[in-house]
């Protein structure tokens, strides 16, 4: 499910050029930005120090080659044959990401499902075509989802008929992982990642302040800058959900992306935003849990969102905080974003603070 891009509001520095006889150029400054269309979605990638250069260009490399072997839009690609019934072999990659998916699956009570896919497809949200699907149909496609599961042989994975799977609510956060990974092996001391919403802040800005990610405020999503609050975050991880990016009417009514496995509807959710925001320092897959959880929060409400965050800090303290936006006029923010976040005074929201 694709994510709005959160905006980062720091201004990008220029690379700094220098020469026999310019004066000596400060690692930390050195800078590449290199921009990338994936994953169906526009990415702004920006690195710092004396590598910044080769590591945006291994990132750009990285994020291409994800897509080629998980991305459900491209022909030969692992997930889009398992979709076409033939029997695959999956790489360390598909097999780590099927794995988290059946765990989040498990964790989030169903909301959360790739299988979701053919609901997706029958809405018309992989194609240019929009359509209300017949009651009938949903039901019949809500049994499919139900019962997907990918059955293991000797020769590789395969799904049953007519069932698919979709790893777009998970690949943009595991890309982010990745990056996370590569940026240390390139020692990179610093690096924005913007990958159609899920943002990588890595380490902080040059003048040492953390950098400052913009959330949208759903209410106003044409408007440019039009935000609900400011995040300031180093070394994280900042996934958002919302029912505003991506939807069509039929009839006046509005009918979003975000489906619901258990209706196979768009969620009838109190939320119009969800953002996760994680540690970005672990050396797990942080960054694909908090897309995960984006869906999945969204779909579940304020209130079992709320619910699922307690039960995480039970296991993991301060493992990951939440932006919620509610319908009522609300952002709820969780006490470890507290210092972190600042309202926008002009938004119309009223700010509150739970733990």
């Amino acid at each position: 499910m694709r994510r709005f891009i959160s905006i980062i509001l720091a201004p990008l520095l220029l690379l700094s050029l220098t020469g026999c006889f310019g004066p000596p150029v400060d690692p930390d400054t050195v800078q590449e930005s290199i921009q990338v269309i994936a994953m169906d979605t526009p990415m702004l990638i920006s690195t710092y120090g004396r590598r910044s250069t080769a590591a945006a260009y291994a990132s750009e490399d990285l994020i291409r080659d994800l897509e080629s072997r998980l991305s459900r839009t491209e022909a030969d690609s692992a997930v889009s044959r398992l979709n076409r019934g033939e029997t695959v072999e999956p790489d360390e990659d598909l097999t780590t990401l099927l794995r988290l998916a059946s765990c989040f699956r498990d964790r989030t009570g169903g909301a959360f499902n790739i299988g979701v896919a053919p609901l997706v497809s029958a809405w018309g949200f992989t194609t240019d075509h929009n359509q209300v699907p017949a009651p009938s149909e949903i039901s019949r496609l809500l049994k499919v989802v139900e019962e997907t599961a990918l059955q293991e042989s000797p020769e590789g994975l395969t799904l049953g008929p007519d069932q698919a799977i979709d790893l777009g609510g998970i690949a943009k956060g595991y890309a982010a992982d990745k990056l996370a990974d590569l940026f240390r092996e390139y020692e990179i001391p610093r690096a924005m990642a913007q990958l159609g919403g899920n943002v990588l802040a890595w380490g902080d800005r040059p003048d040492g302040t953390a950098w400052r990610v913009g959330v949208q405020d759903p209410a106003r999503p044409g408007e440019q800058n039009a935000f609900a609050g400011i995040l300031n975050l180093k070394n994280a991880f900042a996934v958002t959900s919302g029912g505003y990016q991506r939807y069509f009417e039929e009839s006046g009514k509005r009918y979003h992306h975000i489906i619901d496995p258990a209706t196979g509807y768009p969620a009838d959710s109190d939320l119009t935003s969800v953002t996760v925001v994680a540690d970005c320092t672990y050396d797990d897959c942080v960054g694909t849990l908090c897309d995960a959880f984006s869906t999945a929060f969204f779909i579940m409400g304020e209130e079992e969102a709320l619910d699922g965050w307690r039960e995480w800090q039970e296991e993991s303290p301060s493992f990951f905080d939440l932006v919620l936006i509610t319908e009522d006029g609300r952002v709820v923010v969780t006490q470890g974003l507290a210092e972190s976040f600042t309202l926008d005074e002009g938004s119309g929201y009223t700010l509150e603070i739970v733990s």
